[in-house]
C-alpha cells in the first residue's frame, strides 16, 4: 500500500527529540507526519520525571528561546522547581523542574495536535526509501510506504533495543514495548558505521510504602521560576522530594548478584554512561565510599508511583528488593516494577553535518539518542535542529547552525560532529569554554531573534524581549548615574561585613561589592522607587545585576571569542584533498579526512588533529 499522502517531513519517533523536530518544522510551514510505535507514549519520560538540571535546564531555555516547546510544556506540568547552583556564580546558575509524567506526556500531545501542519501515523518503520544516495520516504512494518522529501530519524533507545534484568534478555525499546528493527542493517548496508550503547533505569517503588520521616526533605524554591519567556501557568503547588542513601550494607546485598549481573557478565556489550552510572557501577569504580546519595522523586501529584534516582540497576529483582529494604526509610518498601539495562544502537555523529543531516544520505537527519546522547534535553534540542533545518533545506533556504558561542545547543552538536562519542553523551557546564556568556537567564537575548527571523518563535517573544532588555538598559544607566550616600547605605554594608562609604558613589560602585546583591540595595528607597515606577520586571534586574557585577569577565569572553571567530570564518572547500597534507601527522590526515571539517575552527577541534597541523592547512588553502 501506498498512501497518497505526501509529506514535507517525517519524522520517525515520538520522543523528545522526534515531539521537537515535527512542531518545528510543522510551525515553519512544513507538511509533517510523525511517526511513532504508539500515540499514547509521545514524550514519555522513560527514565526520570524531570527537566534540566547543571546546563540541561540552560538547554531547554535555549529551546524556548528560539520557539520551542519543551520549556512551555515542562511549566504546564511542573510540581516543583528548583534553581541549581546558586552558591556559585551566575554561569553555573541551573534550573530544574520536577514533573508530573502524564501530564508532561498529555500536554505533549495536546500541542502537537493542536498544529494544522502535523499528521499522525501509528506503526513502526521497517526501511527508509532511498533513491540516488537521497532519501524520499520510509516503508512500514506493515507494508505502507509513505513519500516525502525529508525524513529525521529520532528513534531513541529503540533501535534493536534489548532489555537486561539479571540473568534474562529480551528485545525492547523501553519496559513493555516493542523494539524497532531494520533500520539499522539498512544503513549499514548503506555504508554508516554504528556501535552498541546501553542505559539503565531504576526500580519503580510505592511511595505508600516509604517511612519519609526516616530521609531528608528536599523541598521546591521559596519562589519558583519557570521555564519559559512567556507567560505560563505558575507553579500551583510544590511536591518535595527525599534524600536517603545506601550503606556499606546495601552494597554487599548487591555484590551477591554481581555474578547473575549483564554488567560483570559479558553479556551487556554497549557503553552506559559515565555521569549516571549504575548502582553496580559506582560500588565498583568508588569502592573507597561507603555510601551513595539516593533521590526519592515523585512520578506526579495524583499518583503514589515513586522514582529512586540514583538507584540505576540491571541486577535480578530478588536482588533489588533486598537491598532496597536495607535503606533507611524503605524498609518496607514495595516495587512497582523492578529496574533494568537496555542496550540499543546507535550511530558515530561524526557521519552528519552541523545540521544533523547526514553526509552519506542527502535529506536523512539524525537527532537524538541515535546520535549517541543521553538524557531529554540533549535529545529535543538536537530534534529542533534536525526540523529547523530539514524544512530550510526543503524550500533552499540557509541552514540553520548555532555556534559554541551562541549556545550550548551549539557546543552539543559541534561536540558531537567535530569529536564524536564513544559512550553516552552528556551536556556539562564544564563543555562550554563560554558558559559566562552561555547563561540561563540571558538565552532569550542570545536567540529569539534568531527564532523569530526563522518564523518559530513569535511576535510576542520579540516585544517582551525589547522590554526586558530596554528596561534592563534603563536600569543600569541609572544605577551608572544615580549616587548614594553612606547614611542610605552604611547600614546594609555593616552588616553585610562590607567597608562603609565615606562620601557619595555611584550605586554601581557599591553594586560592584562581592557581597553586595541587587536585592540589598532595593533597600535604599530611591533605588526601589525607581524600579517601580518604571515597572521594571526581575528579569530585567537580574540582567542588569549580572552586567555590572561581571562586566570584566564577560567582556573578556567577548574577546575571546572575537579572537577565535576569525577561524570560523575561514572555510575549508568541501572537496578539499587532505591525503595531500604530507607534513600532517598520519592521525591528522585521517582525521580529517573522516570528519570532513567546515571550518579552520572545526578542524581545530578535532581529537588528534595539532596545533602545528593546522598551521600546514592555513598554508595550503592560502592563509
Amino acid at each position: 500500500m501506498v498512501l497518497e499522502e505526501r509529506y514535507d517531513l517525517i519524522v520517525v519517533g515520538g520522543g523528545h527529540a522526534g515531539c521537537e523536530a515535527a512542531h518545528a518544522a510543522a510551525t515553519l510551514g512544513s507538511k509533517t507526519l510523525l511517526v511513532t510505535q504508539s500515540l499514547e507514549t509521545i514524550a514519555r519520560m522513560s527514565c526520570n520525571p524531570a527537566m534540566g538540571g547543571i546546563a540541561k535546564g540552560q538547554i531547554i531555555r535555549e529551546i524556548d528561546a528560539l520557539g520551542g516547546l519543551s520549556g512551555i510544556v515542562t511549566d504546564e506540568s511542573s510540581i516543583q522547581f528548583r534553581m541549581l547552583n546558586r552558591s556559585k556564580g551566575p554561569a553555573m546558575w541551573s534550573p530544574r523542574a520536577q514533573c508530573d509524567r502524564k501530564v508532561f506526556e498529555q500536554k505533549w500531545r495536546e500541542k502537537l495536535e493542536s498544529n494544522p501542519n502535523i499528521d499522525f501515523w501509528q506503526d513502526m518503520v521497517y526501511e527508509l526509501l532511498i533513491e540516488d544516495n537521497r532519501t524520499i520516504g520510509i516503508i512500514t512494518k506493515m507494508g505502507v510506504q509513505i513519500h516525502s522529501k525529508s525524513v529525521v530519524l529520532c528513534n531513541g533507545t529503540f533501535m534493536n533495543g534489548l532489555i537486561h534484568l539479571g540473568e534474562k534478555n529480551y528485545a525492547g525499546g523501553r519496559s513493555g514495548e516493542p523494539n524497532s528493527r531494520g533500520i539499522t542493517k539498512q544503513l549499514i548496508e548503506l555504508g554508516f558505521t554504528h556501535g552498541r550503547m546501553k542505559t539503565g533505569t531504576p526500580p519503580r517503588l510505592d511511595g505508600r510504602t516509604i517511612d519519609y520521616s526516616k530521609t531528608e526533605e528536599q523541598s521546591g524554591d521559596l519562589n519558583p521560576e519557570k521555564f519559559s519567556y512567556i507567560e505560563t501557568n505558575s507553579l500551583s503547588s510544590d511536591h518535595s522530594c527525599y534524600i536517603t542513601y545506601t550503606s556499606t550494607e546495601v552494597h554487599e546485598i548487591l555484590k551477591e548478584g554481581f555474578e547473575k549481573s549483564p554488567m560483570f557478565t559479558g553479556r551487556i556489550k554497549g557503553l552506559g554512561p559515565r555521569y549516571c552510572p549504575s548502582i553496580e557501577d559506582k560500588i565498583e569504580r568508588f569502592s573507597d565510599k561507603n555510601r551513595h546519595q539516593l533521590f526519592i522523586e515523585p512520578e506526579g501529584a495524583k499518583t503514589v508511583e515513586i522514582y529512586l534516582n540514583g538507584f540505576s540497576t540491571s541486577l535480578p529483582e530478588d536482588i533489588q528488593l533486598k537491598a532496597l529494604r536495607k535503606i533507611k526509610g524503605l524498609e518496607n518498601v514495595k516495587m512497582f516494577r523492578a529496574g533494568y539495562a537496555i542496550e540499543y544502537d546507535y550511530f558515530p555523529p561524526t557521519q552528519l553535518k552541523h545540521t544533523l543531516e547526514t553526509k552519506l544520505i542527502e535529506n536523512l537527519y539524525f537527532s537524538g539518542q541515535i546520535n549517541g546522547t543521553t538524557g531529554y534535553e540533549e535529545a529535543a534540542c538536537q530534534g529542533l535542529i534536525a526540523g529547523i533545518n530539514a524544512h530550510q533545506k526543503n524550500l533552499n533556504k540557509k541552514e540553520f547552525i548555532l555556534s559554541r558561542a551562541e549556545a550550548y545547543i551549539g557546543v552539543l552538536i559541534d561536540d558531537l560532529i567535530t569529536k564524536g562519542t564513544e559512550e553516552p553523551y552528556r551536556m556539562f557546564t564544564s563543555r562550554a569554554e563560554y558558559r559566562l556568556l552561555l547563561r540561563q537567564d540571558n538565552a532569550d537575548i542570545r536567540l529569539t531573534e534568531k527564532g523569530y527571523e526563522l518564523g518559530l518563535a513569535s511576535k510576542k517573544r520579540m516585544n517582551n524581549l525589547k522590554s526586558k532588555i530596554d528596561k534592563s538598559i534603563l536600569l543600569t544607566s541609572f544605577l551608572e548615574k544615580q549616587s548614594i550616600s553612606p547614611d542610605e547605605v552604611n547600614t546594609i554594608l555593616e552588616e553585610k561585613g562590607s567597608s562603609l562609604l565615606k562620601q557619595k558613589v555611584k550605586m554601581k560602585s557599591v553594586l560592584s561589592r562581592p557581597h553586595i546583591t541587587m536585592k540589598d540595595l532595593l533597600l535604599v528607597e530611591s533605588l526601589k522607587s525607581f524600579i517601580e515606577t518604571n515597572n521594571i520586571k526581575e528579569d530585567s534586574i537580574r540582567q542588569a545585576e549580572i552586567e555590572i557585577k561581571y562586566s570584566g569577565y564577560i567582556n573578556k569572553e567577548k574577546d575571546n571569542v572575537e579572537k577565535l571567530s576569525k577561524l570560523e570564518k575561514i572555510t575549508i572547500p568541501e572537496d578539499f584533498d587532505y591525503t595531500k597534507l604530507h607534513s600532517v601527522s598520519t592521525e591528522g590526515r585521517e582525521k580529517l579526512n573522516e570528519i570532513k571539517p567546515k571550518t579552520i575552527g572545526q578542524a581545530s577541534r578535532i581529537s588528534g588533529v595539532s596545533p602545528s597541523d593546522i598551521n600546514v592547512l592555513l598554508i595550503y588553502i592560502g592563509r
